[in-house]
């Protein structure tokens, strides 16, 4: 059975003494030996003569934190530097070659950027080369570095950057079309109409992955998203080949020799097969599903391993929405499982029914997590089914040292005796609260303890959208470096 070893937490709300006085400051709460569930022991704290001044211990919250890590965060740091490199090319084109072709190439080259931001092989390299720094290296480049994953910046970025210039390819297009240059060639129906049906499309696009509309909708956006990005390329494909026709009679040069010398033609494909490439790994792999409980199940898989910080995208079917999972590995290493908490209704079936086959697609990708292994020591803080990112850990033996702070509604009945050891060897001694018995607490007072007295480098925290983002943002602005994954990691 598993036992924890015995965590003190503290808890901001008053609580009641031994001696029925309500205490003035925050109250203790003990976690004893974990057997069926928490128990739960209130203390008074210390006199003020032996109290701990927590706020004295460490910085206060920066004057700008709200602008530094909100509104000028990586992810946006990454978008801007996107848009300002389009800029300086646009002066360059209109500096030395305002033509149809100069847009298209460049509406082209910033596609190619935006998919191979998402694309695993592309997205598995950067985290393996950036995350390669030895942990010799200074902290304060280690750090940098551990934002790899705000890459999502490039991709937005450049998507916006690929519609603005495609609006602008489109608009010299119509132009063209309804009142043909002196002397030029007049161009046929079949662009225009091409280009228009683009237009939408890509708009589109960009509507439904404005974070409101993903949050609420995420299966219309996943859907919206892929389908309509196929479609766009293809008929982006089919829209170069009719245009290099016209252009390339009008050049009096045949057409072949025209789209080998045209670099959208080559952005194009390489394009192409980055979006092939992971469905012609897509299978139908068998699952052995572990209930767990109501609330959650333990997937475990065998077609290939895994290794830390790697995920895996499993759907029902193919083409309906597909759902991303951390992975760890089974004792042994020859499988590895995810866990699935009830957070919608495929969660929930796939609790319910548990499946016995699921479609896998691509290769497993490195998310969050891995870029945590640049720091020797690591606070890592999660909420509920966060535990399964975490146990991510686990794949590898080189890990970084850790604290474990996991806020959850009775552990043991809803994940298990198993997750909880394997939760005790990431850290012999974690700090398990337990909701049921303490209640909803607020862990930034815990953290930054444990963050003081581990001498932590860095704080993962994995939790739902919201908490991440208040936790990391308190810590950060309280100069404590954080991390935790963002609504486009």
């Amino acid at each position: 059975m598993s036992t924890l070893v015995e965590s003190v937490v503290t808890v901001p709300p008053p609580a009641k003494c031994a001696s029925g006085q309500a205490s003035p400051g925050a109250s203790t709460l003990t976690e004893s030996t974990f057997v069926q569930g928490i128990s739960e022991k209130v203390e008074c704290p210390p006199d003020d003569k032996g109290s701990v001044d927590l706020e004295a211990q460490v910085n206060k919250k920066e004057r700008f934190g709200p602008i530094r890590y909100t509104l000028l965060n990586i992810y946006r740091r990454l978008f801007t530097l996107v848009v300002c490199a389009n800029v300086a090319v646009f002066i360059a084109i209109m500096v030395t070659d305002q033509t149809l072709l100069a847009l298209v190439n460049a509406a082209a080259g910033n596609l190619l950027a935006c998919g191979l931001a998402r694309q695993p092989l592309v997205v598995n390299s950067i985290f393996v080369a950036v995350c390669s720094i030895p942990r010799s290296a200074p902290l304060r480049i280690r750090r940098i570095a551990a934002k790899v994953y705000h890459y999502g910046g490039v991709h937005s970025g450049c998507g916006i950057a690929s519609f603005i210039w495609y609006v602008g390819f489109v608009g010299v297009l119509s132009r063209e079309y309804w009142v043909p240059p002196s002397g030029g060639t007049v161009l046929s129906l079949a662009p225009i109409v091409l280009a228009y049906a683009i237009l939408v499309l890509l708009l589109a696009i960009i509507v439904v992955a404005h974070p409101k509309f993903r949050f609420k909708r995420h299966d219309y956006f996943e859907l919206t998203h892929r389908f309509s990005g196929w479609l766009v390329v293809a008929l982006f494909v089919v829209l170069l080949m009719v245009f290099a026709h016209e252009a390339s009679r009008a050049a009096n040069e045949p057409l072949g020799r025209f789209l080998i010398k045209l670099p959208a033609f080559w952005f194009l494909m390489v394009t192409v097969l980055a979006i092939i490439h992971p469905w012609v790994l897509l299978r139908k792999v068998k699952v052995q599903p572990e209930y767990v409980s109501s609330h959650a199940a333990r997937l475990h898989l065998s077609h290939t391993t895994t290794t830390f910080g790697k995920g895996i995208q499993l759907s029902r079917h193919p083409l309906q929405d597909w759902h991303g999972f951390a992975t760890f590995p089974d004792p042994g290493g020859k499988s590895f499982s995810c866990l699935v908490s009830k957070a919608g209704d495929w969660t929930a079936a796939c609790i319910k029914e548990q499946p016995t086959h699921l479609w896998k697609r691509g290769v497993l990708v490195y998310g969050f997590a891995y870029a945590m292994r640049v720091f020797k020591r690591v606070v890592v803080v999660t909420t509920g089914s966060g535990i399964g990112p975490c146990l991510s850990f686990l794949g590898d033996d080189n890990r970084p040292d850790l604290r474990v702070v996991w806020q959850t509604r009775a552990p043991l009945k809803t994940y298990g005796e198993d997750i909880l050891n394997l939760v005790s060897e990431m850290d012999a001694n974690p700090v398990v609260i337990d909701t049921n018995q303490a209640g909803r607490v607020d862990m930034v007072p815990i953290i930054r303890r444990m963050v003081q007295e581990f001498d932590a480098e860095a704080v993962c925290v994995i939790s739902n959208p919201v908490m991440t983002k208040r936790v990391v943002f308190e810590l950060e602005s309280r100069g404590i470096p954080a991390f935790g994954p963002i609504f486009d990691s």
